[in-house]
């Protein structure tokens, strides 16, 4: 992994030890697919950053800076790229300084592994989402909901630890996402995804795909995504990612879904064609 931090404007050797990020998971973060040394969804990821920076009123390092550092950082190579933001250095306790210098890290890392040709395995995670609104949407650095979640099935044995993915639900049970990836669901020939104004995260690709399929918002319980007609995963660094199997429900490749991954292959140079045998 190749990582560099930033204190403001200036290279730093290392995190502050009062930074406030690290101390409270006080920022924010963005993971990018890379292509020949950019990012091709650049813009749209720096405006959820920006909206989540205005919702936790804390202060943005340049952009044409930040945007610089990355290319040099990927050298013309293809990877994931992740952004932190945080508020910076500050004093012990959980009231934020008035003013304070964003302390922000770029890292390069490798490209995820690729999905299972026949789809993904899902289970039902244990763990719950807090209903937080003042949170919902936004890619704010405490994620340890997420961490126990996918931590659930590693200590499983076969073949329940075979899963690829959970799906996670709010403490008030309705389906809100994966661990690290939103949803979709056909139904009645309606694509639909869950609603995120309470808890979860606004993916970047996840709102690609709500206008490609033209999907609506909504309120998901388990019985809806268990009785759907096709099911698929997706973020910015993987794409869209077809799903084979929850628990004892199965679903065979969908022509909808294989033709979503290939719109997003023609329009995102990161994201091959399908095979021809899948085409």
């Amino acid at each position: 992994m190749k990582a560099r931090v930033f204190v403001g404007a200036t290279h730093a050797t290392a995190i502050p030890a009062d930074d406030r990020g690290f101390g409270y998971g006080d920022g924010l973060f963005e993971t990018m697919r890379a292509h020949h040394g950019d990012v091709p969804w650049w813009d749209a990821h720096w405006s959820r950053l920006a909206r989540g920076a205005a919702r936790l009123r804390l202060a943005l390092p340049d952009q044409v800076r930040v945007h610089l550092e990355a290319r040099r950082l990927l050298d013309g190579g293809d990877g994931v790229l992740k952004l932190i933001v945080s508020r910076g250095s500050g004093g012990r306790g959980y009231a934020p300084v008035e003013t304070s210098t964003p302390t922000w890290v770029l890292s390069c890392h490798p490209l995820p592994a690729a999905s299972p040709p026949d789809g993904l395995m899902l289970r039902w995670c244990e763990t719950r989402l807090a209903v937080q609104p003042a949170l919902a949407g936004i890619k704010h650095c405490n994620r340890l909901e997420q961490v126990l979640a996918r931590a659930e099935w590693q200590v499983l044995p076969a073949p329940e630890s075979h899963a690829d993915e959970g799906l996670m639900r709010s403490g008030e049970g309705d389906v809100v996402c994966a661990t690290a990836a939103n949803l979709f669901i056909l139904a009645a020939g309606r694509w639909m995804t869950p609603r995120i104004d309470r808890c979860g995260v606004e993916g970047i690709c996840r709102g690609w795909a709500m206008a490609a399929l033209a999907a609506a918002e909504s309120r998901l319980a388990v019985a809806d995504i268990e009785s759907a007609d096709a099911v698929f995963l997706c973020n910015a660094a993987r794409g869209i990612l077809p799903v084979a199997r929850l628990g004892e429900r199965a679903w065979l490749p969908h022509p909808q879904v294989l033709a979503l991954q290939r719109r997003l292959a023609a329009e995102h140079p990161a994201f091959t064609a399908l095979p021809t045998e899948l085409s």
